[in-house]
């Protein structure tokens, strides 16, 4: 039985069925004033915590027809991540991944799918290991439409609690699952395109330096 479709930007678990779908909202959030910036929750200073939620570019396009186990991807922060007026991680900082397993379509409607992982982070030249994971995928309308709402540091795409202009929506086809599975939804390879804003959420709390290197 096929999962309906419903939003494209549905959220599904590795091995599940529609039972496990958790809908995204069919509208995007109102967008914010160009230079937005995220509020990093959680009451220890310098510390991005558990469940912080994180809006990020990818810089290459990745396939379940082409990408290979341990494949590597970056991917940059769309807005300033801030802690009471202090600025963690930069709009432009790194956040890397890896390809953890790959499904390709098959002949007989099978959908594609890419497990996706990010464990690296970039910031003022200093590295940090972070475990974390996607929760949601938007189509961007690319840079030359995200010109008129540059965010902080100037990067533009989607933002947590709101999507800057230019970016489209959930991006069709794809639904995004615990673990970081991301698959299509009707028979066919997934595919994001480079400049797909993934929406990342930390499982594990990382301290960050605020001092330059």
């Amino acid at each position: 039985m096929k999962c309906p479709l419903g939003m494209a930007a549905a959220i599904v678990f590795a091995g599940a069925g529609c039972a496990s779908m958790n809908q995204s909202p069919s509208t995007p959030p109102p967008s914010p004033a160009p230079g937005a910036q995220a509020e990093v929750g959680g009451s220890e200073r310098g510390v991005i915590p558990v469940g912080q939620l994180v809006d990020v570019r990818l810089q290459e396009t990745l396939s379940s027809g082409t990408a290979k186990v341990e494949q590597r991807f970056q991917t940059t922060t769309v807005v300033d991540l801030v802690q009471d007026g202090t600025v963690l991680v930069p709009a432009g900082s790194v956040i890397r991944g890896y390809v953890t397993s790959v499904s390709p379509a098959g002949k007989i409607d099978r959908s594609g799918s890419l497990t996706l992982a990010f464990n690296g982070l970039s910031v003022r030249n200093r590295n940090y290991n972070i475990t974390a994971t996607a929760t949601q995928a938007f189509e961007s309308g690319g840079i030359r439409e995200e010109g008129g709402t540059v965010g902080a540091g100037g990067v533009a795409g989607a933002i947590v609690g709101g999507i800057l202009g230019g970016v489209r929506g959930a991006l069709i086809g794809a639904a995004v699952g615990a673990g970081g599975v991301i698959a299509a939804t009707e028979g066919k390879d997934i595919e994001l395109p480079a400049g797909t804003i993934l929406r990342v959420r930390f499982d594990a709390p990382v301290r960050v330096s605020t001092e330059p290197q």
